[in-house]
C-alpha cells in the first residue's frame, strides 16, 4: 500500500518542495550578482568624484599647503619649491621663507577683498535697477486706475506718446508767428503770404517765367489747397464749431469759400487764414489752419569719392569758331589745370571752320599735353539732339558721366564737382538752373566800359536772372541717357530738344535734381531767330531773345530815356535860373 502510493507522493509533495528551493536558490544568485555589480558600478562612481574633487580643491603647485615645510635652496626657504626629507630640505623655516609666505597670504587675502567689494557692488546696482523698475510699474498701474480700469499697458503707453506729439505740435504753433507778430530787423525779412481761390493762385515770388497769376498746376499744390479748405468746412459744418454752443443752421459748401491766404516758415510750419461766406449777408467765417512742420530725421549718410569720376563733356558746334576760342580758354583753365578729370567731345556741323576749330584743339593739346578730346564731324544741317546724342554714343570706355554743353557756356571747378555730385547712375539727374547774363553794354553803359569776362559774372539782379525755363545744361550717366531713349533727332534747329528729354525724366523712376547753380553761367549773345522756324519754334525763340537784354528796370530806363533827358535839361535851366 505504502509502496503503491510512493509515486503519487513524491508527485505531489516532494516535488513541488524541491522546485520551490531550487528557485529560492536561484534567485539568491542572481541577487547576489546584481547587488555586485551595482556596488562595482557605485565603488567606480565615488572613486571618480574623489579624483575630481583633488584635482578641483588642491592647491596650486606654486602654493604651498598649510602646515607644510618650506623647502630650502641653499639654506634659503624657497615657496613652491619640493621638498627634501632630511638633510638641510628638513631644516626649520628661515626669516625669508615666513615673510614669502606671508606676502603670498596677504595676497591672496587682497584678491578676496577686492572680490567681495565687487559682488556687494553689482549687489547694490541691482537693488536700484528693482527699485527703479518698481516705480515705473507702479506709476503706471496708478496711469491704468486713472483711466477706470480701461484699455491696456500698451494703450496707455500709446496715450503717452499721442500726448508727447500733441505738445511738440502746440510748440510749434506758439513759435510761429500765428496769434502775433514778431520783432523784424527790415523790411526784407518779412515773410510774405500768396493768396489763392478754388481756381487761382496769387504770388509775388513769382520770377520773370510765372504770371502774377496762375493756376495750381502742379498736383500736390493743388491736392495741399483742396485739403485745406475740406478740413475747414468740415470744421464749420461740426457741432459746437467756432465756439457756439449750438450747431449753425447754415451748411457750408466749397461756394462758401471767398479766399485764403498762406506763408510757410521753413523751420516752423504753413500758416492758412481762410475766409468763407457767413449766414447773414456782411457776415462771414475765418478759420486760422496751421500745418506744423515735424522734427528733423537722418536718412542717409554717405562718403562720396569724386577721384574717379570723369566727366565726358559733350559740345554740339556749328561755325562760331571765335566763341569756340573763348570757350577753349575757360576749358583750360578749369577742366586741364584746376580739375584734370575731363574729357571733351566736340560734334562740328559742316565744312566752314573747321580747320579753325581743329586748330584751337591742336593747340590746347600740344601747349598742354590734353589729348582727352574728340572731334566728330557731321556733314548735316545742325541740330542740337543730333548733335549730343552722336557724341554722347560715341564713348566706348564704359559709363560715364555727360554734361551737355553750349560753346557760350561759362562755369568753374566748383560746378564740375556739383555735376559729381547730384548725379548718380540708375538713381539721379541733374538739371542745374544757370545764371544768365544780361547784356554788358547795357548793363556798365557802353561797349568802352566792359570789364573782362572773369568780372562780369556776379549774381545779382541787375546783372543777369536764372534761366528757369531752360533745360539744355545737364549731366546724367551715359547709362542713363541710353536707357531712357536719347534725344529726338527729328527736331531740327532752335528749341525743343532739351524739353523733350526733361519730360522723358520726369516720367520715369529717376530723381530729377533741379536747383539754381551758382558756378554755372550763359554768357550774353545777341539771339537771332531764323526765319525758317516754325510759329510755335520762332515765338520761343524771340521770348528767350527779349529776356536776354536787361531787366526790367533797365529796360525802363532806356525806354524813357528821352523822357529822363528832358527831366535832367529842365533841372539844369531852373539851376542856372537860380544862379543868375
Amino acid at each position: 500500500m505504502v509502496r503503491r502510493d510512493a509515486p503519487a507522493l513524491l508527485n505531489y509533495v516532494i516535488l513541488p518542495a524541491l522546485l520551490l528551493r531550487l528557485s529560492v536558490v536561484m534567485l539568491r544568485r542572481s541577487l547576489l550578482a546584481w547587488l555586485s555589480r551595482v556596488g562595482v558600478l557605485l565603488v567606480v562612481v565615488c572613486c571618480c568624484l574623489s579624483l575630481l574633487y583633488v584635482i578641483t580643491c588642491s592647491p596650486h603647485a606654486d602654493e604651498p599647503m598649510a602646515g607644510q615645510p618650506l623647502p630650502r635652496v641653499g639654506g634659503m626657504a624657497m615657496p613652491g619649491g619640493p621638498s627634501r626629507p632630511g638633510g638641510a630640505g628638513s631644516a626649520p623655516i628661515g626669516p625669508a621663507g615666513r615673510e614669502g609666505f606671508q606676502a603670498l597670504l596677504q595676497e591672496r587675502e587682497e584678491q578676496h577683498r577686492q572680490h567681495i567689494a565687487s559682488l556687494k557692488k553689482q549687489i547694490t546696482q541691482l537693488k536700484e535697477a528693482l527699485q527703479e523698475r518698481s516705480e515705473q510699474l507702479k506709476g503706471m498701474q496708478d496711469s491704468v486706475e486713472k483711466t477706470a480700469g480701461k484699455g491696456t499697458v500698451g494703450d496707455v503707453a500709446d496715450e503717452r506718446s499721442h500726448s508727447d506729439l500733441q505738445e511738440f505740435l502746440r510748440s510749434q504753433v506758439s513759435r510761429a508767428e500765428v496769434h502775433s507778430g514778431v520783432r523784424l530787423p527790415s523790411e526784407y525779412a518779412v515773410v510774405p503770404f500768396e493768396s489763392f481761390t478754388l481756381q487761382r493762385v496769387y504770388q509775388l515770388e513769382m520770377g520773370l517765367t510765372r504770371h502774377p497769376e496762375e493756376k495750381p498746376v502742379r498736383k500736390d499744390h493743388r491736392d495741399e489747397l483742396l485739403e485745406v479748405v475740406e478740413s475747414a468746412l468740415h470744421t464749420l459744418n461740426a457741432p459746437n464749431q467756432g465756439g457756439d454752443k449750438v450747431k449753425a443752421s447754415k451748411v457750408y459748401t466749397p461756394s462758401d469759400f471767398i479766399e485764403g491766404i498762406a506763408r510757410t516758415e521753413k523751420d516752423k510750419g504753413t500758416l492758412y487764414d481762410l475766409t468763407f461766406h457767413g449766414e447773414q449777408k456782411k457776415e462771414f467765417r475765418r478759420l486760422l489752419l496751421f500745418r506744423p512742420f515735424g522734427p528733423l530725421m537722418k536718412v542717409k549718410s554717405e562718403l562720396v569719392e569724386t577721384a574717379n569720376m570723369p566727366i565726358n563733356i559733350v559740345l554740339p558746334l556749328s561755325q562760331r569758331a571765335d566763341k569756340f576760342k573763348h570757350f577753349m580758354h575757360n576749358f583750360r583753365e578749369v577742366c586741364v589745370k584746376q580739375d584734370g578729370r575731363v574729357h571733351l567731345t566736340v560734334v562740328y556741323f559742316g565744312k566752314d571752320q573747321m580747320n579753325e576749330v581743329k586748330g584751337t584743339l591742336e593747340n590746347t593739346s600740344r601747349e598742354l599735353n590734353f589729348r582727352n578730346f574728340t572731334l566728330i564731324q557731321l556733314n548735316e544741317e545742325f541740330s542740337r539732339g543730333r548733335g549730343l546724342d552722336v557724341g554722347a554714343r560715341a564713348w566706348k570706355g564704359g559709363n560715364v558721366l555727360l554734361f551737355f554743353c553750349d560753346v557760350d557756356i561759362f562755369f568753374t571747378a566748383d560746378f564740375l564737382n556739383t555735376c559729381r555730385l547730384n548725379a548718380q547712375p540708375g538713381k539721379k539727374v541733374f538739371y542745374p538752373i544757370l545764371f544768365s547774363q544780361y547784356n554788358p553794354a547795357i548793363i556798365y553803359g557802353s561797349h568802352d566800359h566792359i570789364p573782362p569776362v572773369e568780372q562780369q559774372l556776379i549774381i545779382k539782379k541787375d546783372t543777369g536772372f536764372w534761366r528757369d525755363f531752360g533745360f539744355g545744361m545737364t549731366c546724367q550717366y551715359r547709362s542713363d541717357f541710353i536707357n531712357i531713349g536719347g534725344f529726338d533727332v527729328d527736331i531740327k534747329g532752335w528749341g525743343g530738344e532739351d524739353v523733350h528729354l526733361y519730360r522723358k525724366y520726369l516720367h520715369s523712376n529717376l530723381l530729377v535734381v533741379r536747383a539754381p547753380s551758382r558756378g554755372l553761367f550763359h554768357l550774353w549773345h545777341e539771339k537771332r531767330c531764323a526765319d525758317e522756324l516754325p510759329p510755335d519754334q520762332y515765338k520761343m525763340c524771340m521770348q528767350s531773345k527779349a529776356m536776354n537784354e536787361a531787366s526790367h528796370g533797365q529796360l525802363g530806363m532806356l525806354l524813357f530815356r528821352h523822357e529822363i533827358e528832358a527831366h535832367l535839361r529842365k533841372q539844369k535851366q531852373r539851376n542856372g535860373a537860380k544862379k543868375a
